[in-house]
């Protein structure tokens, strides 16, 4: 498997630039220690927003807005994105970033604890794209997959823990070991859940992509 970080700066060298504002929101997340979903990362969920063409859209961890102010170039006309987000000091960035991207019409921030605020809602969402706590990643997954549509599309982001996740949960510092062995869970869990079908990518931080299998395909 080729993964370094040489072939990783020639393939963000081949990216096009995004719209100005979008690139300032991103280059203030890094500058800020804000994270964002990475290039090799972007690229992958506008390909898969181009693929599935999903109507509606929800987001289990908003940051500053970038991943979704990113989903809505590249949405149908007429989507709509829903995003969750708890930390009380990126919620106002958040909403500023979606006002002057004039964007605030087509993505609607619930504040709250992402488990509550998953309760509350009605499905069914064409795409989730979970990128929240990691450690509450099999927490959610029951909300999750009750909110997803059939065929619909659960992409989860950062599954590999910068590569952490293949080490004995003994060989990482003790205040990731409750992350890492969540983590496993979740993944042993997509992949052998009756209901998806799914595929772990080494991309980026890694990228789990799940798909909602059709009843009559169980």
């Amino acid at each position: 498997m080729m993964n370094n970080d040489r072939l990783a700066t020639y393939l963000k060298s081949l990216e096009s630039p995004e719209r100005p504002f979008l690139e300032q929101v991103e280059r203030e997340a890094l500058e800020s220690y804000v994270p964002i979903i990475r290039k090799e990362t972007q690229s992958f969920l506008k390909v898969m927003l181009e693929i599935t063409r999903p109507m509606r859209i929800l987001e289990v961890g908003t940051a500053v807005g970038f991943s979704a102010l990113l989903m809505s170039e590249y949405m149908p006309e007429g989507a709509h994105i829903t995003t969750i987000e708890k930390y009380e000091k990126r919620i106002p960035i958040a909403r500023e970033n979606f006002r002057k991207a004039g964007k605030d019409d087509v993505i609607t921030l619930i504040e709250g604890d992402a488990m509550e605020v998953l309760k509350s809602l009605d499905g069914p969402y064409d795409l989730i794209f979970m990128d929240a706590a990691k450690g509450q990643y099999p927490h959610y997954l029951p909300e999750v997959l009750r909110l997803l549509a059939p065929g619909g599309v659960l992409m989860s982001d950062n599954v590999l823990q910068d590569g952490n996740l293949i080490e004995s949960r003994f060989a990482v510092e003790r205040r990731d070991r409750t992350i890492h062995s969540r983590m496993r869970e979740y993944l042993y869990t997509l992949k052998h859940h009756k209901n998806l079908e799914t595929s772990i990518l080494p991309l980026g931080d890694g990228v789990a992509l799940s798909v909602k299998k059709n009843e009559e395909r169980r």
